[in-house]
């Protein structure tokens, strides 16, 4: 994906919020280009939506960092409820489709 990009951030969050919602960001890269701990991810996940929870704004902000860094929150998080409890969490990014 690409290098540079910006993260899609909410002008009204206060700065906790801002770094919860980084701190997902960070853990979505993570799956996709390493790997991450299942239950890292949730706990960031978890975070995310105290910050977000209306499931309408999740998508746009879903939406609006896949298209900025090609990388899916909700592939990631789908991907998790398939791994188990102590596994790790790995995006492979080619086009299965």
């Amino acid at each position: 994906m690409q290098d540079n990009y910006s993260y899609p951030l909410n002008p009204d969050w206060t700065q906790d919020e801002i770094v919860d919602v980084i701190a997902l960001y960070n853990a979505v890269e993570t799956a996709y280009e390493h790997g991450i701990k299942r239950e890292e991810f949730l706990q960031k996940y978890r975070s995310f939506q105290q910050v977000v929870p209306m499931k309408m704004e999740q998508k746009q902000l879903d939406k609006d960092f896949e298209f900025e860094s090609g990388y899916s929150i909700y592939q990631v998080f789908k991907q998790s409820q398939k791994t188990s409890s102590n596994g790790k969490v790995r995006i492979y990014n080619g086009n299965n489709s």
